[in-house]
């Protein structure tokens, strides 16, 4: 997989608006109501980055989950990146909303 440019960055970024760039990958954090619910939607990532065989950094701050994607084969950010932050974004909603899981 290719490392995308800093334009065709700059154009997938707001396919994914809660994402943004940093240190040569994209980020977001959610968050949830709880730990618990948080671990859920690690456990949901997790399975998903097995599939597809493309795994993400987890931070895990009680009820805060920061993902940061990256593809380390290319050494940079891939379209693959933001295919699996799109998949993510599904699992809580896409663009979060107050009181729902996934808020930011």
């Amino acid at each position: 997989m290719e490392k995308m440019s800093e334009a065709e960055i700059a154009a997938a970024l707001p396919q994914v608006p809660e994402w943004s760039e940093l240190n040569g990958a994209i980020q977001r954090t959610f968050q949830f109501k709880d730990f618990v619910e948080a671990m859920k939607f690690v456990n949901e990532v997790a399975a998903q980055a097995e599939r597809e065989q493309h795994h993400p950094d987890i931070l895990i701050r009680w009820n805060k989950v920061t993902l940061t994607l990256s593809t380390h084969d290319s050494g940079g950010i891939t379209s693959k990146d933001f295919e699996l932050a799109k998949r993510v974004d599904g699992m809580v909603g896409g663009a979060p909303a107050k009181g729902k899981r996934g808020k930011n």
